[in-house]
């Protein structure tokens, strides 16, 4: 398991590409509902994570970064069937994916 000042650390730059994805997203005239559904989700359950990280239990820690990690999966999905994303918008919802998923396969 990673430290948890290192997961913390990981995890705030996470953190900002979220945010950059929502609000890219967020911004978009014909944004895909199923898209639109993760971004708000991602945003609300990254808190979940930050929770996990200030209890230092790395259980929690893990199946909180799981969760998050799913939705960025469906965002993934959700941004490759999106037709009206702008490459810059695709690029940052995929950003947001590959560093879960990095630090979710670091954690495990």
């Amino acid at each position: 398991m990673m430290q948890v000042s290192e997961v913390a650390r990981r995890f705030g730059a996470i953190e900002q590409a979220i945010g950059q994805a929502a609000k890219m997203c967020g911004s978009a005239q014909a944004m895909p509902m199923d898209l639109k559904d993760c971004m708000d989700q991602l945003e609300q359950q990254k808190s979940a994570v930050r929770r996990a990280i200030d209890t230092h239990d790395d259980a929690r820690i893990r199946q909180a970064v799981d969760q998050l990690e799913s939705l960025g999966d469906r965002a993934k999905r959700a941004c490759g069937a999106a037709t009206q994303l702008t490459p810059e918008m695709k690029q940052a919802v995929l950003k947001v994916h590959d560093e879960l998923s990095d630090l979710k396969h670091q954690l495990h």
